[in-house]
């Protein structure tokens, strides 16, 4: 991390103490030697000197992923946007609160980590430790059904009271996959 006591000049680039310029200067040097070159106008924003060593540590990680799973499972965890959920205000009335299972399996799939010891299903499929089974099962515990309708009610009350038109499991339509769609939006 560039950090330089200084002193603040509004027409020029902050001047560092002299007892920080050597410390300055191997810093630039370590940046040039590792990075390319640095701008003639050096940047403020600490996101600028962090980001080309953050970009080769993800590119370290991301070599020694041998499984499809975990190098899907890293992939997903570096998406833009995809720790989002965890800045929804935990408030009860409209659903948003998890409770501490809830948090810990959906961070273990996010991480890709074991869930659960490797067992046998009741529909007599072997569920693997990270238990991604459960989303797929038929028999699955009818609460994963019902927040997957409390969804599917939740979005179309939505356009609805935006005053859009909306039909939930529109017939007829089938996507390329061969599944009907949950809901058709026609916006005008």
């Amino acid at each position: 991390m560039l950090q330089a006591h200084c002193h603040s000049s509004p027409t020029s680039w902050p001047t560092v103490h002299s007892s920080d310029n050597n410390f300055l200067h191997s810093y630039l040097s370590t940046w040039l030697m590792q990075f390319g070159d640095v701008p003639e106008v050096m940047p403020t924003k600490q996101p600028f000197w962090d980001r080309p060593g953050v970009l080769v540590d993800k590119a370290l990680v991301e070599a020694t992923l041998h499984s499809p799973h975990s190098r899907t499972s890293f992939l997903a965890a570096c998406c833009q946007h995809s720790r989002d959920w965890l800045f929804a205000l935990p408030i009860a009335s409209c659903g948003l609160k998890m409770d501490d299972e809830a948090v810990r399996v959906a961070v273990g799939l996010r991480l890709g980590l074991d869930l659960c010891v490797p067992h046998e299903c009741h529909c007599g499929s072997m569920v693997d430790a990270r238990g991604a089974h459960s989303f797929v099962c038929k028999r699955a515990p009818p609460s994963r059904t019902a927040r997957h309708h409390a969804l599917n009610d939740l979005i179309p009350r939505g356009f609805a009271s935006a005053g859009f038109s909306v039909t939930k499991e529109p017939t007829g339509l089938f996507r390329s996959d061969g599944k009907r769609p949950d809901g058709l939006t026609l916006v005008h």
